[in-house]
C-alpha cells in the first residue's frame, strides 16, 4: 500500500528538482544574454546621468554574479539530491545512531547540525569567490580574508547560540507534546522571531558592525523633522561602518516596537546630499506607513503555520521518509527532510512573492513623493544604481521571477510622473 505514494513522491521530487534547476539556469543565462545585448547603450532615461563606462561596468558585474549563481545552483541541486535520494542524510543518521544509540533528541540535533554544516561548506567557496574575486574585481570588496573568516566564526557562534535552544525545543515538543506539537512549536517559533526583531539591533548587529550616532546636527534635525511629520518614533539615528566590508551603500529601519532604529551606511552618507538622504528616508518611511514589515511578518507566520501543520501530518506517513531516501523513521529526520525538500515544492511561488515586494516598493516610492521631492529620490536612486553597479537593463523575465525591486527604468519613469 505504501509503494504507490512513495513512488509518486520520489518522481514528483525528482521532476521538480530537475525542472527548478533547469529553470534557474535558463533564467540566469537569459539574463546574461539580455544584459550583454544592451551593454553598449545607456537607456534613454539615464542619458546624461550615467556614463557608458558605468553602464558597462554594471552589465559586466551583473553577468559575473549571475554566472556564479548558475554554477552555485547546480552545486546546490546536486547536494540536495545526494542528501536525500542519494542516501547522504541517512548515512549521517547511521553514524550518529552508532555513537548515540539511545539519546534521540541529542542525536537528532547532531544529525541536523551535521547536515547544515555540509550545506554551509558547499556554500562557503561560492561566498568566498563572490567576495574576493567578483566584488574585488569590480572594486566593491573592502574585506580581508581574516575579516571574512572572523565574520564566519561569529555568525556560526551566534547561529548556534540562538538556534540550539529552538532546535532542542522543536525536538522536545515533537517527542512529547502530543499530536498538536506542531502548533506549540509554531507559537514558540513566532515568539522567538518577535523577540529577535526587538533584540537584534541592540545586541546582535553590533557584533558584526560598528554603529555610531549620526553626528551631522543639521542633517539630524532635518531627519527628525521628517520622522515626526510621518509619525515615526525611533530609538535613534545611527551610522553603520559598511565601508569596512563593502563600498555598497544603503539605509534601512531595523528593530521592532520601541527598539526601532534608523541606520545609514557610511558609504550612503558620503555619496548623497541632504535632499537625497531625506528622500531615501521618506521611501523607507513609506514601508513603515504602509505596514509592509508587519504584513510580511504576518505572511511569514501564516506560511510557517501552514508548513508546520503539513509537517504534523507528514511525520506519520512512512512514504514521506522512503520517498525522499530515508529508511529510519524519526522526528528529527522528518524535520530535516521537510527543511530540505520544501524549497523545491515552493519554488514557483517565488515570482509571486517578488511581485508583491515590487508592489510594496512602488507604494513606498509614492509615499516618498508626497513627503519629499520625488526629483531628489530619482537623483538618489540614479547615484545608487551607478555606485552599486546595478544593471539598468535586466532581463524582464528574470527580473519578474527574482527581483524584489522594480527595474530601474520602470521605477524612475513612475517617479518622474510625480515631478511634473
Amino acid at each position: 500500500m505504501s509503494f504507490a505514494p512513495t513512488s509518486v513522491l520520489t518522481c514528483t521530487f525528482v521532476t521538480l528538482l530537475i525542472a527548478t534547476t533547469l529553470i534557474r539556469m535558463w533564467l540566469g543565462r537569459r539574463h546574461i544574454s539580455f544584459v550583454q545585448q544592451h551593454r553598449n547603450q545607456v537607456p534613454a532615461a539615464f542619458n546624461g546621468s550615467i556614463s557608458l563606462d558605468a553602464h558597462q561596468k554594471a552589465a559586466d558585474y551583473a553577468t559575473a554574479k549571475t554566472k556564479l549563481v548558475v554554477i552555485e545552483t547546480t552545486a546546490q541541486a546536486a547536494l540536495l539530491a545526494l542528501l536525500t535520494l542519494g542516501g547522504g542524510l541517512q548515512a549521517i543518521d547511521d553514524i550518529w545512531r552508532h555513537l548515540l544509540s539511545t539519546q534521540e533528541i541529542s542525536r537528532g540535533a547532531l544529525v541536523i547540525c551535521s547536515a547544515l554544516l555540509v550545506s554551509s561548506l558547499i556554500d562557503l567557496p561560492f561566498d568566498y569567490y563572490k567576495t574576493f574575486v567578483v566584488d574585488e574585481k569590480f572594486g566593491f570588496n573592502k574585506m580581508t580574508p581574516a575579516m571574512f573568516f572572523s565574520d564566519l566564526i561569529k555568525h556560526s557562534i551566534v547561529g548556534i547560540a540562538l538556534g540550539a535552544p529552538i532546535l532542542f525545543a522543536a525536538l522536545w515538543l515533537m517527542q512529547g507534546a502530543g499530536q498538536y506539537w506542531w502548533f506549540y512549536l509554531w507559537v514558540v517559533w513566532a515568539a522567538f522571531n518577535l523577540i529577535m526583531l526587538a533584540v537584534y539591533p541592540t545586541f546582535i548587529a553590533p557584533l558584526f558592525n560598528k554603529f555610531s550616532p549620526l553626528q551631522d546636527d543639521v542633517l539630524k534635525q532635518r531627519i527628525e523633522t521628517l520622522l515626526t511629520k510621518c509619525g515615526f518614533k525611533s530609538q535613534g539615528l545611527f551610522v553603520m561602518d559598511g565601508s569596512s566590508r563593502s563600498s555598497h551603500g544603503n539605509a534601512y529601519f531595523t528593530g521592532f516596537g520601541a527598539s526601532k532604529r534608523v541606520v545609514f551606511f557610511d558609504t550612503l552618507l558620503e555619496r548623497l546630499n541632504a535632499d537625497e538622504i531625506e528622500a531615501v528616508l521618506a521611501h523607507e518611511l513609506g514601508h513603515f506607513k504602509h505596514h509592509h514589515v508587519i504584513k510580511r511578518i504576518a505572511l511569514l507566520f501564516f506560511m510557517s503555520f501552514a508548513g508546520l501543520a503539513l509537517l504534523g501530518w507528514l511525520i506519520n506517513q512512512p512514504w514521506f521518509y522512503s520517498g525522499l531516501g530515508v529508511t529510519q523513521i524519526s522526528n528529527y529526520m522528518a524535520l530535516m527532510l521537510f527543511l530540505l525538500a520544501s524549497p523545491v515544492f515552493l519554488f514557483l511561488l517565488r515570482p509571486i512573492m517578488a511581485s508583491y515586494s515590487r508592489k510594496n516598493e512602488f507604494e513606498a516610492d509614492s509615499y516618498a513623493a508626497k513627503h519629499a521631492d520625488a526629483k531628489h529620490l530619482v537623483e538618489a536612486l540614479v547615484k545608487l544604481y551607478r555606485d552599486n553597479a546595478s544593471t539598468l537593463t535586466p532581463d524582464p523575465l528574470h527580473s519578474a521571477f527574482y527581483d524584489s525591486h522594480p527595474p530601474a527604468s520602470i521605477r524612475i519613469s513612475k517617479l518622474a510622473a510625480y515631478t511634473h
